[in-house]
């Protein structure tokens, strides 16, 4: 009689896969890395992962992969029979459910279908099959009851492939970010244009605004959530320069009496700045007469930390975050285009304010950008105030906070 403990599994009908090119070849690339990682011949990587992050990652980044979600719901059954949280690819990690568990842990997934999502992931490279003489899924155990060999499913592929598998994540993420920004700003130039184009109409103001609603209507339409993203970049540059237009034209047609009536309640509080606030973002004592000059409001000391509690919006467009006054300055270039503010009037700004406290400025118009009907508009107003010494950052930011 046998002293080894044998533990055997119901038969399965995954095993017995045909022989491919493809598939040794991924396994001699598995058994080169794993032989790197035990010598420590690997550099900075350690073929091992959590495996629940993992598979969100690899859920994250599935369509990369060509899998299905179903596929990584077999991958994630699979994965729950390993008892430890850490999947560590230097050696093998078989796992070998019988079919009645693994269909129990798919959630109630037919045979025929497991069959297909297993092959999926074998083709992927992310499992290997570890098949037994007689295509049984078991492991052998001695008689302290440790595995000394097991039959079954190789999780190591897919920890041997955790570094890529988070990084095309990271990419996943960064490009819905990137949709997200195109997005939210092609649905900001059709309600803005819509809104300048109706305020014109009802105000009786000159213009050729029917061509401005057809060429809208053109552009108009649902906003896809998995549009490419080159054409929705398209589409945005395209509404961009309707917008320009329409905006010049409306401008073209207003008073600068009408102009302050349309302010934001901001406003107020700058045309009502005086000689008792002693400071702009620099925190030191400055001159606040009315003919300040421009260069004297481009130094900025106001903490980051306090800015973007003050103007938290303008972080959601700034690649990568926001570490610095530049990261504000690359990310207001940003939304001066979303906001339709045109290359001139920015220009116009930051030459009059300086680059970061004009930054600061599209950042505040971005927080009440509801209240704002013409932003370049009122960008060049405020523009003509710095010009001429009347312009205070500090009530504005000050009223973002009442």
């Amino acid at each position: 009689m046998e002293t080894d403990m044998v533990e055997r599994l119901a038969t399965t009908p995954f095993g017995g896969a045909p022989f491919s090119a493809r598939n040794f070849s991924l396994r001699a690339e598995v058994e080169r890395r794993q032989e790197r990682l035990r010598s420590g011949e690997s550099g900075n990587q350690t073929g091992t992962a959590e495996k629940w992050q993992l598979i969100r990652a690899l859920t994250e980044a599935r369509e990369a992969y060509g899998l299905s979600d179903r596929s990584i719901s077999v991958l994630e059954a699979l994965t729950s029979f390993h008892q430890d949280r850490e999947l560590d690819g230097k050696t093998p990690i078989i796992v070998f459910p019988s079919n009645a568990e693994l269909s129990i842990r798919s959630r109630g997934m037919s045979p025929a279908t497991l069959r297909r999502h297993l092959a999926a992931l074998v083709d992927s490279g992310f499992i290997f099959r570890r098949d037994s003489a007689n295509g049984k899924r078991f492991c052998r155990r001695d008689d302290r009851g440790q595995v000394e060999n097991a039959f079954g499913f190789d999780l190591a592929p897919l920890a041997l492939r955790a570094e890529e598998i988070f990084s095309r994540a990271e990419e996943v993420r960064e490009q819905a970010r990137r949709l997200n920004r195109v997005r939210s700003e092609i649905t900001l130039h059709l309600r803005d244009i819509a809104k300048t184009i109706e305020a014109a109409l009802e105000e009786g103001r000159a213009g050729d605004w029917q061509s401005f609603i057809e060429r809208l209507q053109v552009l108009s339409g649902r906003v896809s959530r998995t549009g490419d993203i080159r054409d929705l970049k398209l589409r945005c540059e395209a509404l961009l320069q309707l917008r320009i237009e329409v905006e010049a034209s409306y401008l073209e047609n207003i008073t600068e009496e009408e102009m302050s009536a349309n302010e934001s309640i901001f406003e107020r509080h700058i045309q009502n700045s005086n000689t008792d606030q002693n400071s702009e973002l620099s925190g030191k004592e400055q001159d606040t007469q009315p003919q300040a000059t421009a260069p004297e409001r481009k130094s900025v000391g106001m903490g980051l930390k306090d800015f973007l509690k003050t103007c938290p919006q303008i972080a959601e467009y700034a690649r990568g975050g926001v570490h610095s006054w530049s990261d504000v300055l690359a990310a207001a270039e940003i939304v001066r285009s979303m906001l339709g503010i045109s290359p001139s009037a920015w220009a116009a700004a930051r030459q009059s304010m300086g680059d970061i406290p004009a930054a600061v400025v599209i950042a505040a118009i971005l927080e009440r950008a509801e209240a704002i009907r013409s932003p370049g508009g009122y960008l060049r107003d405020l523009t003509r105030k710095a010009e001429k010494g009347r312009f205070s950052i500090h009530p504005m930011l000050k009223a973002l906070n009442a």
